[in-house]
């Protein structure tokens, strides 16, 4: 998923994130063969990292409900992911330093992902289902690991076109994958999409046995606990993670919620998920890649971020009205492509003003936050889609879409005002103003 999966570099520059974890084997030779072979082995290993963490996610909510789950208890298996993010994946980091390792946390990412899959395949039991999307989130925590061993096979001055493989894997194998998982289920069976994410998993795992870890750098220093404290004190990471648990409230209660629901209520089949897939997918790549390049420079961060927020709102209002499933696969387009606007640019401004020897504590607790948005949306959309039904649900992602795009309207402006006051000597008042970012 573009949005919900931040890359991490590991290098402090004006492209990237410093990032104090050792990394696996870095190439001495820039043609060594067993270095490249080294880099596709792991970009193979990632690509079905995400191919069995996401091939079951459009048929996920569906299922839970055809076992007999109620929404509420749906919303606690949907947030149970973000949840685990929560607890495990600033605590994983650390260990990594700690122990100085990277190998470990990549086969625990895998096992985990394995055991998420093969457990919803294998009980068919609402208390398991619970159990295997938790250990999906374990999985998840694992993901900035895999982020930083990456960038260590390069040196540093190709550390963003290290991020750029990355991504490119992590979005193909996410899109390949949830393509597919509604023809899975109409051919043949529920069940198969975790069987074969299952399946996937263990095989990425037995690839990830033949990766190198090389001995850890005595210049880096691990992040600790007692690092956070400073970074969380800073105005504008706190408000821009804010804005992020918003933003993930609604995708998780939307595309990678409720939504795959509605359109079966629509009368959809479980293959035309497919489509519903691709309506959202395409033009929220499309935004992703646009948004900082070439939007902002030319409108602002704030007016874009309002526009993503006021945008995803509007739309999101759309879903529970939508007449047919054609007109739902339209809000998810424009849906897709509003907040598509936002992720981006959330991401680069969570760590722009840091100072470089901070971004990486930065981006970890930035990380870390955010995921409050994955377990929250999902668990109260289930308790309000109880009472009101879906439609109350996604009434709840609009209103926090809405209060997002109001805050982010808001703060930039007060920020830009603040940054104006302190360049020109003047207090800030009333007469310090300046129309954008």
């Amino acid at each position: 998923m573009v949005s919900a999966e931040p890359l991490v570099c590991n290098e402090a520059d004006d492209r990237g994130v410093q990032e104090p974890f050792t990394e696996l084997q870095r190439p001495q030779a820039k043609n060594d063969s067993s270095s490249r072979g080294q880099v596709v082995l792991f970009i193979s290993v990632v690509f079905l990292y995400w191919f069995s963490s996401y091939i079951y996610v459009p048929i996920l909510s569906p299922y839970i409900e055809h076992l007999g789950a109620s929404y509420t208890y749906l919303g606690i298996v949907l947030g149970s992911y973000g949840l685990m993010q929560i607890l495990f994946r600033l605590p994983l980091g650390i260990l990594s330093d700690f122990m100085e390792k990277r190998r470990p946390f990549i086969w625990l990412g895998l096992a985990a992902s394995a055991l998420s899959g093969l457990m919803f395949a294998a009980s068919g039991q609402l208390g398991w289902a619970l159990t295997a999307r938790a250990m999906a989130g374990i999985a998840a925590s694992t993901w900035v690991v895999f982020t930083v061993a990456f960038s260590g096979f390069f040196p540093k001055h190709e550390v963003t076109r290290a991020m750029s493989m990355m991504q490119f894997t992590t979005v193909t194998a996410q899109l390949t994958s949830m393509l597919v998982s509604g023809y899975l289920v109409e051919r043949w069976s529920w069940q198969l999409p975790f069987w074969l994410g299952g399946i996937v998993a263990v095989v990425a795992l037995v690839l990830a046995l033949f990766l190198r870890e090389k001995e850890p750098d005595p210049a880096r220093v691990p992040m600790t606990l007692q690092d956070l404290a400073p970074v969380m004190r800073d105005r504008t990471l706190f408000r821009v993670s804010f804005l992020s648990i918003l933003a993930h409230c609604v995708l998780f209660i939307t595309m990678f919620g409720y939504t795959p629901n509605q359109a079966l209520d629509l009368g959809a089949s479980k293959n035309d998920l497919a489509w519903l897939t691709l309506s959202f997918m395409l033009p929220h790549a499309a935004a992703t890649l646009f948004a900082g390049r070439t939007l902002v420079s030319r409108f602002g961060e704030r007016a874009v971020l309002t526009v993503g927020y006021v945008g995803t709102a509007v739309f999101t209002f759309c879903i529970p009205v939508a007449p047919s499933f054609g007109w739902l696969c339209v809000t998810q387009i424009f849906n897709g492509l509003a907040q598509g606007l936002v992720f981006p640019l959330l991401l680069g401004k969570s760590v722009a003003h840091i100072e470089p020897s901070k971004r990486a504590t930065a981006m970890g607790f930035y990380q870390a936050v955010y995921a409050i948005g994955m377990f929250m949306g999902p668990f109260i959309a289930g308790w309000i889609s109880s009472a009101w039904g879906l439609a109350g649900g996604f009434r709840l992602a609009a209103y926090t879409a809405l209060a997002a795009g109001v805050l982010a309207f808001w703060w930039i402006r007060a920020e830009t005002k603040a940054a104006v006051s302190a360049a020109s000597g003047k207090p800030h008042g009333k007469g310090t103003v300046q129309k954008n970012v």
